[in-house]
């Protein structure tokens, strides 16, 4: 088997959107992807609804962790493929840029953790923002990446980033 593609995903708080994520790319990435998270200004811990969303959807959640983009800038820090950020515009965050050679997206997601509202309304919120990562990172690892030149990939990319559904039209399995 190949060497899996790193994958690095943004967020300011590193609370919800981004260990989502991570968690998403690792399960459905099935070995050829690795996911890792971070935020340009860490909470320092994970929302708690996003430890409850994860467990139950089976996912393991020793991995989950606030932590800064900073661990992942040094010589000894894992090459990335490719960083997406996952802030919400909308929302007018702060989204962490990140130099370097590997392939970069913006797919920006409402943040959860700043939902109003009852219990239920707040928990919709994480499950909302699950639900379009998962679409998104679905249709991420199923690109033929190997097969496409760096033009066509990006493109595809930010294709997934503007569909608010996650999905990409078009798009075939590798």
């Amino acid at each position: 088997m190949a060497k899996p593609y790193n994958v690095l995903f943004l967020c300011t708080g590193n609370s919800a959107r981004s260990i989502l994520a991570e968690a998403i790319v690792n399960r459905e990435g099935r070995g050829r992807f690795r996911g890792f998270s971070a935020g340009s200004k860490p909470r320092g811990e994970v929302h708690p609804y996003t430890f409850q969303l994860l467990k139950r959807q089976n996912h393991d959640i020793g991995f989950a962790r606030s932590k800064s983009w900073d661990e992942f800038a040094g010589p000894e820090a894992p090459q990335m493929d490719f960083v997406i950020t996952v802030c919400d515009q909308a929302a007018a965050e702060e989204c962490p840029f990140w130099p370097g050679q590997p392939m970069t997206a913006h797919w920006g997601v409402p943040d959860p953790a700043l939902a109003t509202g009852n219990e239920a309304e707040r928990h919709l919120a994480f499950s909302e923002a699950y639900r379009l990562l998962r679409n998104r990172i679905s249709t991420f690892v199923s690109l033929p990446i190997a097969s496409l030149d760096r033009m066509a990939l990006q493109d595809r990319l930010d294709s997934i980033g503007r569909d608010r559904s996650g999905a990409v039209h078009g798009t075939e399995p590798a």
